[in-house]
């Protein structure tokens, strides 16, 4: 049996982890364009919603900023920047206002100091090395026959997962502040946060998606490590 990165029993753990994956993706795709074709009653834009939340936070030092992509907002904690893109920034529907608020609850998150978003930035540049590092390492203690370094490639890839876990409670909670901030400051009807709540929900699911994917990934290289020595 070939325990290498090819054809091996261990295999199934991927097409599992790959699976989940894109279900997840096709989940996020579908509920938010089903729900960008839903028009506001307030016809608020994502950039105005997002201003809103941050002037009521006192967060005015925040800059709301449009960057290119579908689905690439994301907050900037290093230059306090809110970036929205261009399928939420100017429209004005219940995915685009959701997606909005939940990346000011990030910011929101910053200026309170949230403990799991403090961590995940400690642990983010740890994480980076490992994604890249955590392969080629495993790789060539194969080849060489250098287990050492292919437990230091494990460890590597266990950051990658690490940063992954960290990330959960840090969306899960920005996603909560969000659906709070949407009903309390009336960005959206009654009538429609049920349909922002489910945008929330499937953007959180590729999260646990990613994190179970690379869960099996690392049991994976464990067992092939394992077998090999």
């Amino acid at each position: 049996m070939n325990l290498m990165f090819g054809y091996d029993a261990t295999i199934f753990l991927v097409l599992i982890g790959s699976a989940i994956v894109m279900y997840a993706q096709y989940k996020v795709q579908s509920t938010f364009n089903k729900y960008n074709e839903m028009e506001s009653q307030n016809r608020m834009s994502g950039r105005q919603a997002a201003s809103q939340i941050l002037q009521s936070a006192d967060l005015n030092q925040v800059a709301v900023e449009q960057v290119a992509g579908h689905l690439t907002d994301h907050y900037d904690p290093r230059s306090k920047v809110l970036r929205l893109s261009q399928s939420t920034y100017n429209e004005t529907s219940i995915a685009a206002i959701a997606v909005a608020a939940h990346e000011t609850g990030h910011a929101l998150q910053d200026k309170e100091g949230y403990a799991f978003l403090k961590f995940r930035s400690l642990i983010a540049p740890a994480a980076q090395i490992g994604s890249s590092l955590a392969v080629p390492m495993m790789l060539l203690g194969w080849v060489l026959n250098i287990f050492s370094l292919v437990n230091l490639g494990i460890i590597a890839f266990g950051l990658v997962l690490l940063f992954q876990v960290i990330t959960l409670p840090v969306e899960f909670n920005a996603s909560s502040r969000a659906l709070t901030m949407l009903e309390n400051q009336q960005l959206v009807t009654a009538e429609e946060l049920p349909a922002a709540k489910k945008v929330l929900n499937a953007a959180a699911f590729t999260y646990i998606a990613a994190t179970l994917n690379s869960a099996l990934t690392l049991l994976r290289f464990i067992l092939i490590s394992r077998r090999r020595n």
